[in-house]
C-alpha cells in the first residue's frame, strides 16, 4: 500500500506540506484532524475532498479526527470569503453536528474494532469553557496582530475594501487553539485542510511551538475547480448535497455523469478509492470511445454507492436509462415520485380528475377534450399516430386507438405519454 503522502501525490490531492511530515509519518501511527464547520445540516460535495483526505489517512494506518466546529461555526471562517456569514445558535449547530456525523460514518470507520478508529470531536466542548478574558489572556498573548495580519485570507479581505469584523479576525486564533488542544490532549500532530486553510493551520503549529514547546505539521489539498471556470459543486438549482432530501440520489448521480472529460480524469482520482492501475485502464478505455463516457459512469457509480448505497444507485441508473435506453412500465413504476418528476422535469403536464379518468371509454378518449391541445391537437391526429405506432403510454406502445383503458398509474397518479421519439407528456390523475 502507498504511504499517505504518495497516495495524495498521485491522486493530485497534495498542495502544500510542512517540512519533515513524511518522515514523521514513517514513525508509526500518527493522528491528524480536519475541520468541518456545521453551517448546514448536511455536507455538500465541496466537503468531499476533505472527507476523502481523512479516508486515505485512515486507510494508510493512521488515526483521523473529524472536528466539527460547534464553536467556530458560531463565528464563520473569513478565509477568502467576501462577506461575514450568518451566525447560528447552539441548538441549530447541535442538530447540524449530529447530521454531519452520520454522513461521515459512511466514509470513516468510527467503530472500536481498530486502534486507528476515527473520532468525531466538537470544539464547542473545550471552547465553551473559556471566558473571553481568559482566552485573550492565556491564548491571545502568544500570537501577535502582525502575525495574524500577514495571513493571505485576512489581507485579501482588507485589500478588497470589505473589511472584517473582530469576530472573524479571531477565527484563526480559535482554530489555532483547536490544533493545540488536540495536540496536547489527543496526541494529534497533523492538521489537514484545503489550501485556503494554510494560514490558519500554521497559526496552530505556531501556538503549539510557543505554548507547548512542541512540533506539529500541516498538509493542505488543492481547492477543486472545474475546467470551464465555474464553481465546483454548484448547479443551477444550488449546491449538490450529500443529504438525499436536499439533493436526490438521481440528481446526485446525474451531476457526476455530466462532468466534462477533463474534469472526469481529475475527479476519478480525488473522489473514488479506485487504485492507480484501474483508473489508468479506465482512462485508456475512455480515450478510445469518449462518447460512451466510461469515466463519468464509473465516477457516478462509485460516489453514489459511497454516499447513498447500492439500492439508490440502482434507482438512479434505471432513471438515467429511461430517457436514453429501453425501459418498461415496471422500470417507471420502480421510481419514487420525486425521481420520476426529476427525470421528466420540464415536460408538459396536464391534470384530469379521477372521475373523468374512470369514465374514459378508450385510450383515444384520453386525447380528446380533456388533454386536447397539450398532447395532440385533435382526436384525429391521435388516432393516426397511434395506428402508425408512434405513441406509447408508460413505455408501452399503443396499437389500437379504440382499446379499453387498462393502464397502470405510475405512483398511483401519473401516466407518461411519449409521442414520437423525444416528445414526452405527463398526465396527472387527481
Amino acid at each position: 500500500m502507498n504511504s499517505f503522502i504518495e497516495e495524495l501525490r498521485w491522486r493530485g490531492m497534495l498542495q502544500d506540506m510542512t517540512p519533515d511530515i513524511e518522515e514523521h509519518l514513517t514513525k508509526g501511527m500518527a493522528s491528524a484532524y480536519l475541520g468541518f464547520d456545521p453551517t448546514a445540516d448536511s455536507l455538500h460535495i465541496g466537503h468531499l475532498v476533505g472527507v476523502m483526505t481523512l479516508l486515505h489517512f485512515q486507510r494508510a494506518g493512521h488515526k483521523p479526527f473529524a472536528l466539527v466546529g460547534g464553536a467556530t461555526g458560531m463565528i464563520g471562517d473569513p478565509s477568502f470569503k467576501s462577506a461575514e456569514r450568518n451566525l447560528l445558535d447552539k441548538a441549530t449547530l447541535d442538530y447540524n453536528v449530529a447530521s454531519i456525523q452520520g454522513q461521515l460514518a459512511k466514509f470513516l470507520d468510527f467503530s472500536g474494532a481498530t486502534s486507528n478508529k476515527a473520532e468525531l470531536v466538537n470544539n464547542y466542548d473545550w471552547m465553551s469553557e473559556f471566558s473571553f478574558l481568559d482566552f485573550i489572556r492565556d491564548i491571545g498573548k502568544h500570537i501577535t496582530v502582525n502575525y495574524m495580519m500577514s495571513k493571505d485570507s485576512v489581507k485579501k479581505r482588507l485589500e478588497d475594501g470589505n473589511g472584517l469584523s473582530f469576530t472573524e479576525f479571531s477565527y484563526q486564533l480559535i482554530q489555532g487553539y483547536d490544533f493545540y488542544h488536540l495536540w496536547k490532549n489527543e496526541n494529534c500532530s497533523i492538521q489537514l485542510g484545503g489550501s485556503d486553510q494554510w494560514g490558519n493551520i500554521l497559526t496552530g503549529t505556531e501556538l503549539i511551538r510557543r505554548m507547548g514547546g512542541g512540533s506539529a505539521y500541516a498538509l493542505t489539498v488543492p481547492l477543486i475547480t472545474k475546467a470551464d471556470g465555474t464553481k465546483f459543486g454548484k448547479t443551477e438549482s444550488g449546491s449538490v448535497w450529500l443529504d438525499s432530501e436536499k439533493t436526490s440520489p438521481y440528481a446526485f448521480y446525474q451531476f457526476w455523469l455530466n462532468v466534462s472529460d477533463t474534469d472526469a480524469s481529475k475527479y476519478i482520482r480525488i473522489f473514488t478509492v479506485l487504485d492507480q492501475e484501474t483508473i489508468e485502464r479506465l482512462e485508456a478505455e475512455h480515450a478510445k470511445a469518449p462518447h460512451l463516457r466510461v469515466l463519468q459512469k464509473e465516477i457516478a457509480k462509485q460516489i453514489t454507492i459511497m454516499v447513498h448505497g447500492e439500492s439508490e444507485l440502482d434507482m438512479a441508473m434505471k432513471a438515467s436509462e429511461i430517457l436514453f435506453g429501453k425501459s418498461s412500465t415496471e422500470d417507471l413504476a420502480a421510481l419514487d415520485e420525486r425521481t420520476f418528476l426529476q427525470v421528466f422535469e420540464g415536460v408538459p403536464q396536464v391534470q384530469i380528475g379521477q372521475d373523468e379518468y374512470s369514465a374514459l371509454g378508450s385510450v383515444l378518449d384520453l386525447f380528446g377534450e380533456i388533454t386536447q391541445g397539450v398532447v395532440f391537437a385533435s382526436k384525429g391526429e391521435a388516432r393516426k399516430m397511434i395506428q402508425g405506432g408512434g405513441v406509447s403510454i408508460n413505455k408501452e406502445k399503443l396499437t389500437d386507438p379504440n382499446a379499453e383503458v387498462q393502464l397502470t398509474l405510475l405512483q398511483n397518479k401519473y401516466l407518461l405519454v411519449q409521442k414520437g421519439k423525444k416528445n414526452y407528456f405527463i398526465i396527472e390523475v387527481k
